[in-house]
């Protein structure tokens, strides 16, 4: 079990600390739902989320297997529906190196495609992956 507490400061931010670490973050709703979008909104979290998951189950693999993915990168692009306001989708890119042997690159994104937090999310988000070896 891990715990992350959080205290609401006003004005549509939050303190989030994970217990565990001591780590601090803070989240503010976005510009087109009442905040400022200071930081990171709670939906941005959940897109966060999936793209280091993704980065790190496939990390955790590639690790034992003796393959580096030092230097990978992501990005997600999120989009909320309007009513109701949810994630719509996640469109994610994962950039890895081309160093990768191509016989590998099947099982490194099978790997990918099955992180904890994909598995978790809804199955109405759209949640496309792509795989890049540009890094």
């Amino acid at each position: 079990m891990v715990r992350m507490t959080a205290t609401y400061l006003g004005e549509k931010h939050c303190k989030v600390e994970h217990e565990p670490s001591k780590t601090l973050l803070d989240t503010d709703a976005p510009k087109d739902n009442q905040g400022r979008g200071e930081s990171f909104s709670p939906t941005d979290l959940v897109a966060t989320a999936l793209g280091t998951c993704v980065l790190t189950t496939m990390a955790i693999m590639a690790e034992k297997d003796g393959v580096s993915l030092i230097g990978s990168r992501m990005s997600v692009e999120k989009v909320m529906s309007a009513a109701p306001r949810k994630i719509a989708s996640l469109k994610t890119i994962i950039e890895l190196p081309t160093s990768i042997p191509t016989d590998y690159r099947e099982k490194l994104e099978a790997s990918g495609n099955n992180c904890p937090v994909k598995r978790s999310l809804h199955p109405e988000v759209q949640a496309d992956i792509e795989y890049r070896y540009t890094v």
